[in-house]
C-alpha cells in the first residue's frame, strides 16, 4: 500500500502527475465541516460522516455543514481520490499539498482511508469551501498536463 520510491524531484513530478491522471476524482457537493464532541460522547455516525477521528480530548466527525450545531465552524469544500491498484502514489499528499498552497494560497486537510477492492489508499481533501471551484480548475490542469 506504501511504495518507497528512490527518485529525483523531477522524477516525483512526473510520476505524480501521472497519478494524478489516472486516479478517480470526485468533487462532492455541498458544504463540508468538522463537527466536535467531548471525548466521553462519541459522535453518532450516519451515512453522510465521512470521517471521524479523536485526540486525548475530543472527537471531530466530518459531516455536512447542515448537520453542524452551535458555534462557528470552518467550512470546507470536499474532494476525492481513489488510485487504480499497484499505481505507486507515494509524495502524492505532499506532492499536491505543496502545489495548490504555491498556485492558490491555500491549505488544504486530508484524511485517508483504505478500500482494497478499489486499489487501496484513498484520500479525502478539504479546502475553504470558497476556493473548491478553483482547487477544481487547478487539478483538472494538472490532470491534463503533458507528463
Amino acid at each position: 500500500m506504501v511504495d518507497i520510491s528512490i527518485e529525483t524531484e523531477a522524477q516525483t513530478a512526473q510520476r505524480l502527475r501521472r497519478v494524478i491522471a489516472e486516479a478517480d476524482l470526485d468533487v462532492h457537493d455541498g458544504v463540508w465541516c468538522f463537527r466536535e464532541s467531548p471525548l466521553a460522547e462519541p459522535p453518532q455516525l450516519t451515512p453522510r460522516t465521512l470521517a471521524v477521528v479523536r485526540d486525548a480530548e475530543s472527537w471531530s466527525a466530518l459531516v455536512p455543514f447542515a448537520e453542524a450545531e452551535g458555534a462557528e465552524v470552518e467550512k470546507f469544500g470536499l474532494f476525492s481520490f481513489h488510485f487504480p491498484a499497484g499505481l505507486d502514489n507515494s509524495g502524492f499528499v505532499g506532492w499536491l499539498a505543496g502545489h495548490l498552497k504555491r498556485a492558490l494560497g491555500t491549505g488544504v486537510f486530508v484524511v485517508c482511508g483504505s478500500n482494497r477492492d478499489r486499489g487501496g489508499i484513498y484520500d479525502y481533501w478539504g479546502c475553504p469551501v470558497e476556493l473548491l471551484a478553483a482547487v477544481e480548475r487547478e487539478i483538472e490542469a494538472l490532470r491534463t498536463a503533458e507528463s
